[in-house]
């Protein structure tokens, strides 16, 4: 693709960096059949190859900011437009950065202002999250009366708010040491599901893994900088930087979300003094299942005779921005008596995406719907999968659909197994 940037703009790092992406898409149109948007609404300007377009006539100021956003805004950031195109173009690289440039000269509503303000200032911050969502139970049973944006964010809810839990700083490992990783728990994850986290840090203790939980550790970032605050972002991310410790053989993530968005940290930090400890961090940094893949050998599980049937959903920034794919299924393929089946359209996002339930809540509700619907298809008794956002959609998707299967993440079925 031609572009036309002025030598003002190109000082600009994201921008030059947005330029020699815009320059590797050629048009091919193989990323439309991968776009869950662009099923969704079935239009050009809702699809990667679109939105690139459209990202290009904003960055070089041919095409106002609102004019593009009416179609960049239903992006769900999934990815799934990169294992699709044959010119390697790195959407992510891309996209984020856009919004974080262009953020502070749109135009929004105050409701979308007031929408915004109330996300950013609770789920990235675990106590005040967990206040709001206490009282947030309160009225979810009037959830049906609320306006749709309310309605979306009481939906996600669950029906009973876990105790809260506190871990160690350090968990020796079980047997000979292997390995000393560190842990990030995650902020709407340590409310809505911590046992995730315990379960997690069981699993690794159990394969001679020595847990570190930094006391200083912060929200990832993620949500912040796929959203467009950048300021934000780099904030948390310079925390994090100094947070974990160095002397530890990877940082190890649950959440597939937060597991990309620290990966993204070079991007986040680019041309601040930051940005080489920021690249050194992202590589370390690995989703646990992957980790534990790298082991090799790992603690028997009991044969109690008990057959269970686990479908598998990929997280989107687990399987497309981390290529984390065979590992999970490799890991649950280790329970005696499991047996690990496919989610029909597994490519397609569940409709989560972060703050998407609340962004756009009809497209998601859709996602999530058909989602669920292949999940009952393949009659297993759980569905797994690595990410909270992606396990608090399902969850709520099986339960419209009057389903009893369970919702569990990967390392909590492993848990259980070793139990």
């Amino acid at each position: 693709m031609q572009t036309n940037f002025t030598d003002q703009q190109l000082d600009d790092p994201h921008v030059a960096m947005s330029e020699s992406i815009l320059r590797k898409c050629v048009h091919c149109g193989f990323c439309l059949a991968a776009c869950p948007t662009y099923q969704e609404l079935g239009q050009e300007t809702d699809t990667p190859r679109g939105r690139i377009v459209l990202m290009k006539e904003v960055l070089e100021g041919t095409l106002s900011i609102n004019e593009a956003t009416e179609h960049i805004d239903p992006c769900l950031g999934c990815l799934a437009c990169e294992p699709a195109c044959p010119s390697g173009v790195p959407y992510r690289d891309l996209i984020s950065p856009f919004r974080a440039i262009t953020e502070s000269k749109r135009k929004r509503s105050l409701v979308d202002r007031i929408k915004r303000f109330a996300t950013q200032s609770t789920l990235p911050y675990r106590n005040r999250f967990y206040i709001a969502a206490t009282i947030g139970m309160i009225f979810k049973p009037l959830a049906q009366f609320m306006p749709t944006t309310l309605r979306s964010m009481l939906d996600l809810l669950p029906e009973d708010l876990p105790q809260r839990s506190v871990w160690k700083a350090v968990y020796s490992p079980e047997g000979k040491p292997r390995a000393r990783v560190a842990l990030l728990t995650g902020c709407a994850q340590s409310v809505l599901d911590p046992d995730i986290n315990t379960a997690t840090i069981s699993v690794l203790k159990r394969n001679g893994v020595e847990v570190v939980v930094p006391e200083d550790q912060v929200c990832c970032g993620a949500l912040s900088w796929h959203i467009g605050n950048h300021k934000k972002a780099q904030q948390f991310a310079i925390a994090n930087l100094k947070a974990f410790p160095d002397d530890v053989d990877a940082i190890v993530t649950n959440a597939a979300g937060c597991g990309s968005g620290m990966q993204e940290y070079r991007m986040i930090l680019k041309g601040t003094e930051h940005e080489s400890a920021a690249t050194d961090f992202s590589n370390r940094v690995v989703d646990v299942s992957a980790f534990l893949a790298t082991l090799g050998d790992l603690a028997p599980l009991v044969d109690r005779g008990e057959p269970i049937r686990i479908a598998y959903h990929d997280a989107c920034h687990l399987a497309n921005a981390q290529g984390v794919v065979e590992q999970p299924r490799g890991l649950l393929s280790m329970i005696p008596g499991a047996e690990i089946v496919e989610i029909a359209d597994s490519h397609l996002c569940c409709g989560s995406a972060g703050t998407y339930n609340i962004d756009q809540p009809l497209t998601a509700a859709s996602l999530g719907r058909q989602k669920a619907e292949n999940v009952i298809a393949t009659d297993a008794d759980v569905v797994a999968s690595g990410n909270i956002g992606c396990l608090t959609q399902l969850r709520m998707a099986l339960q419209r659909q009057g389903s009893t299967i369970k919702v569990q993440h990967t390392m909590q079925i492993l848990r259980d197994a070793y139990r």
